[in-house]
């Protein structure tokens, strides 16, 4: 049962030029939503998360694992335990990494685009997203064709927005171009960004603050790299200890521990976590409107949210931060 959302509590940020209002931590089905997980847990977070104002759930095609089963389950939470919320939320999904077998099955072609949208929708029980994504520039696709399948999408009432993900910046700049060009209310970019993944400075946040996009970082935690997980090494059982997972062991050098238990000093001097610190160094950027987090706990959801307390950074502390990741 849920209590009612305390949209009090959570700032809304204005997702670039458009009308559209995105909580400032928006939360990500990427791992921990999947067909290995409970619907109970699934339930719980799904429901505390809404309950403290998060809005926003960010899922694709083949979120899971295995891919498609993260949609399924909010498909389910969404019939159950978010019953009549649904004009209450944002959802958003992609399609541009591989899903099925065949040729027709990854990339950005008109035929996979809309096939993976009608699969999306149909696992969610949904007659739109409110976002929808091409999830990575195709070299092997014309852009022009995965922007008409963005627009067909859109217009076809499928999804009220469209996105890209992953996109550099002339890349993005020319993509968003030409769906305003055709009045495709083209509103966000998702791009890879945190302390220690800082490509979107060179040029790409710019583009977006030309354009009037937002920005949605995922992974603004670095994997997990800058929570107080690794600051004694590896522990087992962790992401990084997973031989077959997205995080390798090699990501933790000498060189970046040494960075994030200094940075932990910096964020126990504010009062917070390094995972809170993080959060607000990435949300600092004026084209960011939300951090995309992922959770596997309730304690991590309100650790995440808890960030928003104290959200300012000192031009000291900026300074002092830089120089650590410049070290």
């Amino acid at each position: 049962m849920i209590t009612t959302p305390q949209y009090e509590q959570i700032p809304y940020n204005k997702c670039g030029n458009s009308g559209l209002y995105l909580p400032a931590i928006s939360l990500g089905l990427w791992h921990n939503f999947g067909g290995q997980q409970t619907p109970e847990k699934v339930d719980t977070m799904l429901i505390k998360a809404f309950e403290m104002g998060i809005t926003h759930f960010d899922l694709a095609n083949n979120y899971g694992p295995p891919p498609g089963s993260a949609e399924a389950q909010f498909g389910r939470a969404l019939k159950t335990v978010l019953a009549g919320h649904r004009d209450e939320l944002i959802i958003s999904s992609k399609a541009g990494y591989g899903m099925w077998p065949g040729p027709y099955g990854d990339g950005g072609s008109r035929k996979f685009l809309i096939s993976s949208c009608d699969q999306s929708l149909k696992r969610m029980g949904l007659e739109y997203v409110d976002i929808f994504y091409h999830h990575r520039p195709d070299d092997d696709t014309p852009l022009e064709e995965s922007m008409r399948a963005l627009e067909q999408i859109v217009r076809s009432g499928k999804a009220l927005y469209a996105g890209i993900s992953n996109y550099p910046a002339e890349k993005a700049r020319e993509a968003i171009q030409m769906l305003k060009s055709w009045g495709v209310p083209i509103v966000i970019h998702q791009p890879l960004y945190s302390m220690f993944a800082r490509e979107p400075e060179q040029g790409l946040f710019q583009v977006l603050e030309e354009e009037g996009i937002g920005a949605i970082p995922f992974s603004p935690l670095a994997q997990g790299l800058l929570t107080n997980k690794y600051l004694g090494g590896i522990p087992e059982k962790s992401r990084i200890a997973d031989p077959d997972g997205f995080l390798q062991k090699d990501s933790l050098t000498e060189s970046v521990l040494n960075k994030i238990q200094t940075l932990n000093e910096i964020a126990r001097k504010r009062g917070q976590s390094l995972a809170q610190l993080a959060l607000v160094w990435v949300l600092r950027q004026k084209a960011v409107t939300s951090a995309l987090v992922g959770i596997s706990s309730i304690k991590q959801l309100q650790d995440n949210l808890a960030a928003l307390d104290n959200p300012e950074l000192s031009e000291s502390e900026m300074n002092e931060i830089e120089k650590i990741l410049n070290s």
